[in-house]
């Protein structure tokens, strides 16, 4: 406020504040919780404010007149006076979009859905994705995906899995070994015929646990640059220089740089 204000509108800021009729205001002004003015309501309202010597830090209090006044009796601040609505079970179990219909959904397709194991299923899945960003091992019933994150694997599934798993990686090793697959030696990848050198034999956890081969390719035309979810398997001169490619993919021998204007047609799912 200025000095220059009256007691109108000062009375006017107050009532559009408090919700206080200025004809029911009796202003007390304060400095350090000592009153030294009392304003009732019929006072010149054309006084200014400079007339009550007022300075900064002091304050002025409303005293609410009004009988019947709603913010006197606590109706703006007491939300315990506020009527509620209240909606009664069977409109809430009629509702769509509700915590209700999501698990009643959820219970159309898994009749062992509830909220409770839907909490601890959760909790693990964030469990596993921590230890995953860590680094560590994740907990049993949980395995990577082929980009490198967490999910979960039912019993069967795990089951399966290591059968089909361990089939695999004894199937990449007897390649790995008939075809002489080393580190350092020069190979050619397929599809493409794309050229390289082997940098890295052996199992990437951030993909699954087979075998794969990690190639430096003579040009940009493989997917990677030697790391996997941020874990460094060999270095390469660029991005998109390395690839990990599956053993039955390579052939290793006598494969000089070829030209680079060669045709290549390098899309596979054996690749990463």
């Amino acid at each position: 406020f200025y000095l220059s204000d009256t007691l109108d509108t000062l009375r006017s800021r107050i009532h559009q504040k408090t919700g206080t009729s200025p004809g029911f205001q009796h202003l007390q002004i304060y400095s350090s919780n000592v009153c030294l003015f009392e304003i009732p309501p019929e006072y010149n309202e054309d006084t200014k404010l400079g007339y009550f010597s007022l300075e900064h830090g002091m304050k002025v209090h409303c005293l609410d007149l009004d009988p019947h006044s709603g913010s006197k009796g606590g109706q703006y601040e007491n939300t315990s006076l506020v009527k509620k609505y209240r909606m009664s079970d069977e409109d809430y179990d009629n509702r769509k979009g509700t915590l209700r219909d999501w698990e009643r959904q959820k219970k159309e397709k898994d009749a062992s859905f509830t909220l409770r194991k839907h909490a601890k299923e959760h909790q693990e899945l964030m469990e596993a994705k921590r230890q995953a960003k860590l680094g560590l091992e994740l907990p049993k019933g949980f395995e990577y995906d082929e980009n490198g994150k967490p999910i979960r694997v039912e019993e069967e599934e795990v089951a399966s899995s290591s059968a089909v798993a361990a089939k695999t990686t004894i199937e990449d090793t007897i390649i790995i070994t008939e075809r002489g697959i080393k580190v350092g030696l020069r190979c050619e990848v397929q599809p493409g015929g794309r050229r390289g050198r082997v940098a890295f034999v052996g199992t990437v956890s951030e993909i699954d646990n087979n075998s794969w081969v990690g190639v430096v390719f003579d040009e940009p035309v493989g997917k990677t640059d030697g790391t996997k979810s941020g874990k460094q398997y060999f270095d390469s001169p660029g991005k998109n220089f390395g690839g990990f490619i599956k053993p039955a993919n390579i052939q290793v021998g006598n494969y000089p740089e070829r030209d680079i204007f060669d045709d290549d047609n390098s899309s596979s799912d054996d690749e990463l």
